[in-house]
């Protein structure tokens, strides 16, 4: 399963705001530097979906805000 994701890195709070089935904007609290924000977004996707971060993948955009992930939810 695919989704897509716009993070806003730096934020004040963590927040999830789902826009569309497959698409989300994630707030965290972790600069976008040293894969710190990237990191912290599979963690948050992995408890969402009740799931091991291990199957939570950064397909596109590692250096951008706009990401695509794929999810195995098996």
């Amino acid at each position: 399963m695919y989704i897509k994701v716009k993070v806003q890195a730096s934020a004040k709070k963590e927040e999830i705001i789902k826009k569309k089935l497959d698409t989300y904007i994630i707030s965290v609290k972790e600069p976008a530097e040293r894969n710190l924000a990237n990191k912290r977004v599979c963690e948050i996707i992995a408890s969402l979906f009740v799931i091991s971060i291990k199957n939570v993948r950064i397909i596109s955009g590692h250096q951008s805000p706009s990401k695509i992930l794929s999810i195995n939810l098996s």
